[in-house]
């Protein structure tokens, strides 16, 4: 197995520290909102990455912390009035709901910051006495940046560079500007927890460093994250843990890509920021899911109606090459040799696709070549036809697909339609007619009326499609 290694910015041959068994830690959510399409996308990157290492026979442990204190928890939950436990056990909640919608499967552990505090204090004690610490006479405790040697080393910045080229919060009670806390003073009726400081909390850092360690040890294979982590976070990490224990923190460190909505990035002052259950209120899980599997886990993803529309496509020609076979009554395991005699190419072709660094749209692509030799083995081989389709399932497992009843799917994919069939077709037929005596104007007119209402035509060499996206989402 090849993996993108961010530190050295190249594909490695995949070695973990104990033969057989994998240790991988990602870094969860902030929990004081719901979970928006940039946590989907890092939540089933990861699923899939699990999901492959224990299909390839690796004993995983996957780690997924929570951030349950921080400065936005504590400002969000001033604004509802409710206090900060109560708001952080709904989002978790909330969290869970949304990842299980998305067949993510869940971690083995989820630890949460508020749980580790005696942890953190102990790792920020170690600091001190190392040198790599001070504690300012605010009450705060800062790292020395320039007492770590490798400090840039994951984003490949230099230090001088960096504090030219940054927008550093001035603070009179640091040493440099480019420290950081691990320990903030609390400020008047703030949670808080006693230390050898005074009463205060942890930065959001030195979190991740002292929960790692606690549940996978000083240096573990694999660390993951969203894009937007390689600086600070994670580079403070780095610095954190190898100061404190004296060993490589991470071997392999890995980042998910981005989601752009409509080709821009996703934010609320742009009015294009949707949390999952916005998402899922107005298309089926499985659709959003293939739309984050079907990019490469390290890039971007753009989320749009036409790529919506495109996911849903390419589950319809996989669930109708499944549709109607009796698949129930037949065992997987006896049934994965048959499918290896018909048609041996497509596991090896899967896995060689996964093995280099989760290369699912490559995978999926064997996928497809696997339901065309279905439909192929249906006319001409039928008695072919469960074996591959059993093995069409199988491997869109892997990634967490296909496990629907057919039928379900692709019925409910035609739920709620504002016309009938019939209508639709007519439409189509009338625009057909329209683009025949080049009245562009009017074919274009009918292609926008049926867009309104949720009808999305797609023209292609084979003729005009169609599939039903509900408005407004």
């Amino acid at each position: 197995m090849q993996i993108y290694n961010t530190l050295t910015r190249r594909k490695e041959a995949f070695t973990p520290i104990e033969p057989g068994r994998v240790r991988m830690y990602v870094c969860g959510m902030t929990v004081y909102d719901y979970c928006h399409l940039g946590h989907a996308r890092v939540m089933v990157a990861f699923d899939v990455i699990t999901r492959y290492l224990r299909h390839r026979g690796y004993d995983v442990t996957y780690v997924r912390n929570v951030t349950d204190i921080d400065d936005k928890i504590l400002r969000r939950a001033d604004e509802n009035g409710e206090s900060i436990a109560s708001l952080t056990e709904r989002m978790i909640e909330a969290m869970h709901e949304d990842e299980a919608r998305l067949f993510v499967l869940p971690p083995d552990q989820e630890p949460r910051a508020t749980r580790h505090v005696g942890d953190i204090i102990a790792m920020v004690e170690t600091l001190i006495t190392k040198g790599y610490a001070y504690a300012a006479d605010n009450g705060d405790v800062y790292y020395r940046v320039r007492r770590f040697e490798g400090y840039g080393k994951l984003n490949n910045r230099d230090l001088d560079e960096m504090r030219a080229g940054a927008r550093i919060e001035v603070d009179e009670h640091k040493e440099d500007p480019l420290d950081f806390v691990l320990w903030k003073a609390a400020k008047p009726g703030e949670a808080s927890w006693p230390s050898p400081w005074g009463e205060g909390r942890p930065g959001w850092h030195i979190e991740c460093s002292a929960m790692s360690k606690c549940c996978l040890g000083d240096t573990f294979d694999i660390h993951g994250g969203g894009p937007d982590l390689t600086f600070p976070h994670h580079e403070n990490e780095i610095a954190q843990s190898e100061a404190a224990n004296g060993k490589p923190f991470v071997n392999t460190w890995m980042h998910a890509g981005a989601v752009r909505v409509n080709q821009e990035k996703m934010s609320k002052s742009l009015g294009n920021f949707f949390t999952i259950r916005e998402v899922l209120e107005h298309h089926d899980p499985e659709v959003v899911r293939y739309l984050l599997v079907a990019s490469h886990y390290r890039s971007a993803i753009n989320y749009s109606p036409d790529s919506l529309a495109e996911a849903r496509k390419s589950l319809e020609r996989f669930y109708h090459s499944l549709e109607g076979l009796a698949l129930e009554g037949l065992a997987q395991e006896a049934s994965e040799p048959a499918a290896g005699a018909v048609a041996p190419e497509f596991s090896a072709r899967f896995t060689a696709a996964m093995d280099d660094d989760f290369n699912t749209p490559g995978a999926l692509s064997v996928l497809f070549d696997l339901a065309r030799e279905l439909n192929r083995a249906r006319k001409e081989a039928p008695e072919q036809a469960p074996a591959l389709a059993l093995e069409l399932k199988r491997l869109g497992g892997i990634l967490g697909l296909l496990q629907q009843d057919p039928a379900t799917f692709l019925k409910a994919g035609a739920s709620g339609l504002p016309l009938s069939e019939a209508e639709i077709q007519a439409k189509i037929d009338a625009r057909a007619a329209a683009k025949q005596a080049k009245d562009f104007a009017a074919a274009d007119a009918i292609r926008n009326e049926l867009a309104v209402l949720g009808i999305i035509l797609k023209d292609s060499r084979e003729g005009t499609t169609w599939v039903f996206e509900k408005p407004d989402a």
